[in-house]
């Protein structure tokens, strides 16, 4: 088998290729309704401006996904980028019961990553992340497409659930 040498573009899930905001409301209650938010998460529409860069990186990269979705959701994403003709591609997502900051996890496995790879982007629209990743030498594309939600960045940076 020969080892693809490409360099790699890692590009993130929700916000970044799949839009949320029909889902953010699961979030907004207290306690928040998790199971609900991601077992929705099928019904994401794709984002145009981030499935177009992901096709085109993937004609000189090796696409390799990079989401805060725990691990149990495997199964419906590796399905949902499959649906949506999205390039084959890894998919590192959140170990069970991990709840560290996603700007923490994210760059753990970009580090992980860079030891062996070129990583010629990452492509992510949470900021705390893209500015995790910038502080740590990896170049970011920061995607602006997508609605920000306060509720899920506070989610993804107090509770590390996404």
């Amino acid at each position: 088998m020969t080892r693809d040498h490409r360099p790699l573009a890692v590009f993130d899930l929700d916000n970044t290729l799949a839009g949320t905001a029909h889902r953010q409301h699961f979030l907004e209650g207290k306690p928040r309704d998790w199971d609900s938010f991601f077992a929705a998460a099928p019904a994401d529409p794709p984002l145009a401006e981030g499935v177009e860069l992901c096709r085109e990186a993937a004609e000189e990269c090796r696409i390799v996904y990079l989401t805060g979705r725990p691990e149990r959701c495997r199964r419906d994403t590796v399905a949902w980028l499959a649906a949506q003709g999205l390039p084959d591609g890894t998919v590192h997502m959140r170990g069970h019961r991990d709840f560290r900051p996603a700007r923490v996890t994210k760059v753990e496995v970009l580090r992980r990553l860079g030891a062996d790879h070129e990583i010629r982007m990452l492509v992510d629209d949470d900021v705390l992340v893209c500015d995790a990743a910038e502080a740590a030498g990896f170049r970011v594309v920061r995607a602006h497409w997508a609605t920000p939600s306060e509720t899920l960045r506070d989610a993804q940076e107090k509770e590390g659930r996404t």
